[in-house]
């Protein structure tokens, strides 16, 4: 999916290049299929297959992770797995709220694929709460007169922005304004926020542009 990234600032912390990070989490799910089928080593050679790139550069990714691995026996997947989700900060349930509740919206939240990597939708808002949805929802769905306040409560820091073009910078001035500080944009626009916040744009349009080009081409 298209990601447009504004960088956090992380003084505590030596930066991951972002196509690394998602790497490790490319890595990470590889990872999980292994200890579903109780394996519990896995090589460089073998996991860099799995996951589609060249084992130099599996290697040369897990370097910002520290050493890892034996000579001749490879990895250990637990201890990896652990690593790697330490580093994502996924090793604990993260809340997370859900903005605008149309059809994607909707979607989104019967989406059953949060919470095992470490993501709990703990709330929705809408402007129109009350009307009627054909899909039960899994989550209490509010009124937006109601976001700072549930964000305050539950410690939010990351959001889902699914809202018109129309609404979408000014939610996520109030998203960023009552300390959200990542969002994954869903609003066909890029809404401007301020430089310590994150936001990952995925514009699914785009992605059917860039598979034209290449059936064309």
């Amino acid at each position: 999916m298209s990601c447009i990234l504004r960088k956090v600032n992380r003084a505590a912390r030596s930066e991951i290049p972002r196509k690394t990070v998602y790497r490790l989490s490319q890595y990470l799910r590889c990872l999980q299929r292994l200890k579903a089928n109780e394996i519990q080593t896995v090589s460089s050679e073998a996991l860099a297959k799995a996951a589609g790139v060249k084992p130099t550069q599996l290697r040369k990714d897990l370097t910002y992770l520290g050493q890892f691995g034996t000579r001749g026996l490879g990895y250990d997947v637990v201890q990896l797995a652990e690593m790697i989700t330490s580093h994502l900060g996924t090793n604990r349930l993260q809340p997370v709220v859900l903005v605008g509740v149309g059809n994607l919206g909707s979607a989104l939240l019967q989406y059953r694929g949060f919470e095992p990597e470490g993501f709990e939708i703990v709330a929705a808002f809408d402007q129109m709460p009350d009307r009627h949805r054909e899909i039960p929802l899994r989550v209490p769905l509010l009124g937006m007169d109601r976001l700072e306040s549930t964000l305050s409560e539950h410690h939010i820091r990351m959001a889902i922005l699914s809202v018109p073009a129309a609404a979408a910078q000014e939610v996520t001035n109030r998203l960023v304004d009552a300390g959200v500080l990542g969002i994954l944009n869903f609003a066909p626009i890029v809404p401007v926020v301020p430089e310590h916040v994150v936001v990952n744009h995925v514009n699914l349009a785009i992605e059917l542009e860039n598979l034209s080009y290449f059936l064309n081409d």
